[in-house]
């Protein structure tokens, strides 16, 4: 999200930290991760996760001119105090059961930026002490010591993610353009100290290092690759110039993010009369009724202006005119002309990261963020999309066929059109598959299909989850697990879950780390991790209801879930979710496929009224329509990720987002029913931060790697067999970036993986078992530092 608003290939938000530079935050849907994509929790948080290019952490004091002559010759310096402000709860240690925990109910936005600063200041501190040690630089008083600073810095940034990704108003939003830029110059303050980065090069190139153990060398690697990928080898020149990109890139990404959200919160369908709610069920009307009361309005119903309520009215309104409305609303977010178009931004923001590109030595920008990620090329990037666009293609001009069919035999003498797709695609798995999700939704209970995972957890990697309700939340709607290792009862972490749309939090679903997984100094820290959905609240109490698509993106969120609490390493910056771009989504996407388990449905998938498990005769024909509309999945993300990378191999190119957009799709021969399912003007994972940027792609690359994974249970003794499973939680699940991810595959599988899989799990034709092995080679246009 790890960002995915639905990811089969949807999109899940995640706070995700790569080894590279970049933890999603919240606001960017995945964004300022899911993976995604939030104000966020430093990119950069110097003693927990050295993120290059990291554009989102902070600064105090003041903030620089990059156009005064002190700016041209020497890199931005602060000052600032490290009083800590009285009663600020933000500061405050995590006190309380389970190892501490956030408090926030004690949260106040006032409090944010004096936090803020206060734990840069003592951030500052710490790093000058290490860059200014007089001991000869080794593992121990330089990349130990880093992991060891930031502490207060890292809980800070936590709460005021929470708050910019779920609790956002004006006043949270004016803090967040206040702090953008400066959280950006920190950042550069960090990684441009080079005292300190002569001592991580030191370690990094000792000949000791051999000595060290496998983690600690693959530590000092992170250390020495995120700095150089941040600039500190760059002349003092250039590194001003890439802090004051950076800088601005910061403000960019803020103000794109508002954009959209101000589209997503301003603007609502409303329903005025009963016939405008045709074709509804009882339960979407319920919603779209609540939604117009919560709002204050005398309507039959709203439908907001999020996916998980587009979505479904676009699925079944047999209102024509309303679902185009509502198309072009959700469509048109951050494209209306005016104070929130994001135009403009995305032009600037693509021009800054093509100069920075060039700074680091980098041909494009696409080269730059590819150069760090299993894929290694945008080349190699390019070929898998290729590879998979043909196909999907070919098999949406199969399923327009096939509704204009039944249109057309309905009496309908118009062409399908994009707000048209959803609506007949339906009516023809209806049709071909007597498969209607109105009547799979009524065995989808969001408690259930919870209650499920955990099964799931337990039956795969031995966990318990028992509520509680001894630790503060930020909202009422959020509820709390506690984690247990099921043999020897000992905490594994808390597990925090936010499932319900309300105004100021962002669309779409995500994961979260609180606090990560270490056992530096002999001293176990267990982790806090959450996940967070948009599912609308059922009324007066009643279940909520969610839709398969629903379900399996439940269940991929999870997914990220389980790869934080499975961590099991020493060093925070390696722990958990900590891995590549590319690589991020594979437990997620893995994960998914337990939805389908007969062991789940017959157990879980139960009705909402008769308490009756769901027919067998439903699953075969769930079964049996599982490849149905994959041409639409596929060609509607793959788009997003063509134009992501296409943009990004522009180089310094001046870019019109919609031209460009309009053209690349008539050159890709995109199908006129369909638009991407994240237009460039709300492409919230590549531009409200850089979490995706250049990435997109990495859900695909991920869902190859998850259905061959998938590929050794089936081929041995099923989805539970035991023995696959404790290979899958020691040697993916458990080893966070201990571990260079393709070897871990490897280990795992015994090879690399194929598009085989996939390609027969979504029904394309398949040529030969292509493997996504990963090129040691870099990129061709990378210059020698």
């Amino acid at each position: 999200m790890i960002w995915l608003e639905s990811f089969i290939v949807h999109v899940a938000f995640d706070r995700l930290k790569g080894t590279e530079a970049f933890l999603l935050t919240f606001q960017a849907h995945i964004a300022t991760s899911t993976t995604t994509f939030l104000m966020p929790k430093l990119l950069f948080s110097p003693g927990r996760l050295l993120l290059a290019n990291t554009l989102f952490t902070f600064s105090f004091a003041a903030t620089v001119n990059p156009t005064s002559s002190h700016a041209q010759t020497t890199a931005p310096t602060f000052t600032a105090t490290a009083t800590r402000p009285d009663n600020n709860a933000v500061l405050a240690p995590w006190a309380g059961p389970y190892g501490g925990v956030p408090a926030f109910d004690k949260v106040e936005v006032a409090q944010f930026k004096p936090a803020l600063e206060s734990a840069m200041a003592e951030n500052l501190k710490e790093i000058q002490a290490i860059a200014s040690n007089k001991q000869a630089p080794n593992f121990e008083n330089t990349i130990a010591a880093l992991e060891r600073a930031g502490q207060s810095l890292d809980q800070v940034q936590t709460v005021y993610g929470v708050w910019t990704g779920t609790m956002s108003n004006p006043e949270v939003q004016l803090v967040q353009r206040e702090m953008a830029p400066k959280m950006a110059a920190f950042s550069d303050q960090i990684t441009q100290n080079e005292p300190l980065f002569r001592r991580i090069e030191a370690v990094y190139n000792s000949p000791d290092k051999k000595k060290l153990t496998p983690e600690q060398q693959r530590l000092a690697f992170v250390y020495y690759n995120n700095f150089v990928r941040a600039g500190a080898k760059l002349d003092a020149k250039a590194k001003t110039r890439l802090s004051a990109i950076n800088q601005e890139l910061a403000g960019h990404f803020t103000r794109f993010s508002q954009n959209v959200l101000a589209d997503e919160t301003d603007s609502v369908l409303v329903l005025k009369t009963p016939a405008d709610l045709g074709g509804l069920s009882a339960s979407l009307r319920e919603d779209a009724a609540k939604a117009a009361a919560d709002r204050k309005l005398s309507a039959a119903g709203v439908i907001t202006n999020t996916r998980s309520s587009i979505d479904p009215f676009l699925t079944y309104s047999d209102q024509r005119k309303l679902r185009e409305k509502a198309w072009r609303m959700f469509y048109s977010r951050g494209d209306n002309g005016g104070a929130h178009d994001n135009n403009a931004l995305i032009t600037q923001i693509l021009q800054l990261r093509a100069e920075r590109a060039k700074l680091l030595g980098y041909a494009t920008h696409a080269h730059l963020r590819l150069d760090n990620t299993m894929a290694k090329t945008p080349e190699k990037a390019m070929a898998l999309m290729e590879e998979v666009w043909k196909p999907a293609v070919a098999r949406v001009k199969e399923e327009v066929a096939d509704m204009q069919a039944l249109a057309k035999k309905e009496g309908a003498t118009f062409k399908i059109e994009p707000w048209d797709y959803r609506y007949y695609a339906e009516k023809v798995r209806k049709d071909r598959y007597d498969l209607d999700q109105n009547e799979v939704k009524q065995y989808l209970q969001l408690d259930k299909m919870r209650e499920g995972m955990f099964w799931v957890a337990g039956e795969l990697f031995n966990f318990t989850f028992s509520p509680v309700t001894n630790v503060p939340v930020y909202h009422p709607d959020v509820k709390v697990w506690e984690v247990k290792d099921k043999t020897s009862g000992k905490q594994v972490g808390l597990w925090y879950f936010d499932p319900y749309a309300r105004p100021g939090k962002r669309s779409g679903a995500w994961m979260n780390a609180y606090r990560k997984q270490e056992r530096m100094d002999g001293k176990p820290v267990t982790t806090i991790v959450s996940n967070n959905s948009n599912f609308v609240k059922g009324k007066d109490g009643a279940p909520t209801l969610i839709s398969w698509t629903d379900a399996t993106t439940l269940f991929h969120e999870f997914g990220h879930a389980l790869h934080g609490l499975s961590s099991n390493v020493t060093y925070p910056t390696l722990s958990g979710t900590s891995v590549v771009r590319d690589y991020v989504e594979f437990p997620s996407q893995v994960l998914e496929n337990w939805l389908s388990t007969p062991q789940v449905l017959q157990r879980f998938a139960v009705h909402y009224q008769t308490g009756k498990p769901i027919p067998q005769a439903l699953v075969d024909r769930i079964e049996k329509a599982a490849t149905f509309n994959q041409g639409f999945e596929t060609t509607e993300f793959l788009a997003s990720a063509l134009i992501d990378m296409k943009l990004h191999l522009a180089g310094d190119q001046k870019i019109d987002p919609d031209k460009f957009e309009r053209e690349t799709l008539a050159q890709l021969g995109m199908p006129s029913e369909i638009v991407m399912r994240h237009r460039t003007p709300q492409f919230s994972h590549v531009f409200s931060s850089d979490g995706y940027s250049a990435g997109y792609y990495s859900y695909l690359w991920s869902v190859v790697i998850a259905a061959d994974a998938y590929g050794a249970f089936t081929e041995a003794g099923g989805p539970y067999d035991k023995a696959v499973g404790k290979r899958l939680t020691q040697q993916i699940f458990s080893v966070g970036n201990t571990v260079d991810p393709a070897e871990a595959y490897r280990s795992f599988r015994g090879r690399d993986p194929k598009t085989e899989a996939l390609m027969r799990e979504r029904g394309f034709p398949v040529t030969e078992a292509k493997a996504t092995k990963p090129t040691d080679k870099k990129a061709p246009s990378k210059k020698k530092s």
